[in-house]
């Protein structure tokens, strides 16, 4: 029966991860059916490559009657990158390394007078230039067109031109199809990943709350939590490097057409929640140093932690509050008057116990001196005096918009 059970299991997990991936898919084709977003981004970008591909194949093969019309199509799909500069900067490496391959392919063949010596000969210099770090992730093209080159059997001056030559329409095709062609702008990317972080930085707060008041202290969990806001922050950061990308060769373009500005949230909200995101690294240490039966200090009491967590779930509301006012679904984001003199009266709380433990061991006030620190820098980071965040955002809109940043 054990070994049945366990023929189950491993039968069942192919079928489990099968079932994941599915839904997985499902989601995504489902959040591009509803609106912009970055799965609808990808799909207008594997579309746009398509459609470069097809008219590369219409122009090298129908128009121009190339037999083997194979190179621009090729270059054509590949260059339709994420943003368009990058799809200059790979049409470049591409192109340089294209020329290597035939012009290696050609020397090679000439030289040996056999296919298979043209192959020993010069695929192990180009798979070597490969890795040379200027032609980046496109240098393997070198050592495929010259495989390309050799199989065909035409090496000659004739044919090398007019595979660079095909290659170059490709490149041309790409980048016209991405610049054209609904150039890829990633403002929206910077907004849906600080608006992730502001809300996944509240969920944090609010279940160290929740598990403080019931008494359940999930130290691991916590720290789980918070190395995930570690990785957002990081996912935040390659956002906003893509953002300042897709701007460079396209800004002006846009602004000449006149597309609507919707510029992406100023940077110093970046720093702001970076800030947040250690802090509460250094809330939940200090949490699980308290929790650490071998370690000296000591948990605060009872009433002192009820107050503790709820002062963390109204911080943890604020961050909600920041997260939709950044996807532009709040227009109110300061906590209302009857919150803040809770959070207030919250602190005086905190800071009558602060001295209630101090005339009790130096223990206890250690750990709820550290954790009252970190609530206070949260206090400072994430509740802002009412129009400070307007006034932030109107400033860097119009910064933006006089260079020239504008979205889809």
């Amino acid at each position: 029966m054990t070994r049945v059970t366990e023929g189950v299991r491993r039968l069942s997990r192919p079928a489990y991860a099968l079932q994941r991936e599915a839904g997985a898919v499902g989601r995504a084709a489902r959040a591009a059916w509803r609106g912009p977003g970055r799965q609808r981004d990808l799909v207008v970008q594997s579309l746009k490559a398509s459609a470069a591909a097809i008219l590369a194949w219409l122009v090298a093969g129908v128009w121009m009657g190339d037999p083997m019309a194979l190179m621009a199509p090729w270059v054509a799909v590949v260059l339709v990158q994420a943003t368009v500069y990058s799809s200059l900067m790979q049409a470049a490496r591409q192109l340089a390394a294209i020329c290597c391959g035939t012009v290696l392919a050609a020397v090679a063949l000439a030289v040996t007078g056999s296919t298979l010596g043209a192959v020993a000969l010069s695929v192990p210099p180009l798979v070597l230039l490969a890795n040379w770090p200027r032609f980046g992730d496109q240098g393997i093209y070198g050592a495929t067109t010259a495989l390309f080159t050799l199989a065909t059997g035409a090496a000659g001056a004739s044919s090398v031109g007019h595979r660079v030559g095909q290659a170059a329409l490709g490149a041309v095709i790409g980048l016209a199809v991405n610049a054209f062609v609904l150039p890829p702008i990633h403002l929206r990317d910077v907004r849906e990943n600080l608006a992730a972080l502001a809300r996944e930085a509240g969920d944090v707060l609010r279940r160290v709350a929740g598990d403080l008041r019931d008494g359940e202290w999930d130290t691991q969990g916590w720290s789980h939590a918070s190395a995930h806001l570690e990785h957002r922050l990081e996912a935040l950061r390659s956002a906003r490097g893509w953002s300042r990308e897709s701007l460079r060769l396209t800004a002006a373009p846009l602004r000449a057409v006149r597309r609507p500005p919707e510029p992406a949230p100023p940077e110093q909200d970046d720093e702001r929640w970076s800030r947040v995101t250690g802090h509460i690294r250094a809330l939940t240490r200090t949490l699980a140093v308290a929790a650490d039966d071998e370690r000296v200090p000591t948990a605060p009491s009872g009433t002192v932690l009820d107050t503790y967590a709820r002062l963390l779930e109204l911080i943890g509301d604020a961050c909600h509050a920041e997260a939709r006012r950044i996807l532009g679904a709040g227009d109110d984001v300061h906590p209302d008057d009857e919150a803040m003199a809770t959070m207030r009266e919250l602190r005086g709380r905190l800071h009558d116990g602060l001295r209630e433990h101090a005339g009790q061991g130096a223990d206890g006030t250690t750990v709820l001196g550290t954790l009252l620190l970190q609530a206070e820098n949260l206090w400072s980071e994430t509740v802002r005096p009412a129009g400070q965040g307007d006034t932030a955002h109107s400033d860097s809109a119009s910064g933006e918009e006089h260079h020239g940043v504008v979205a889809r």
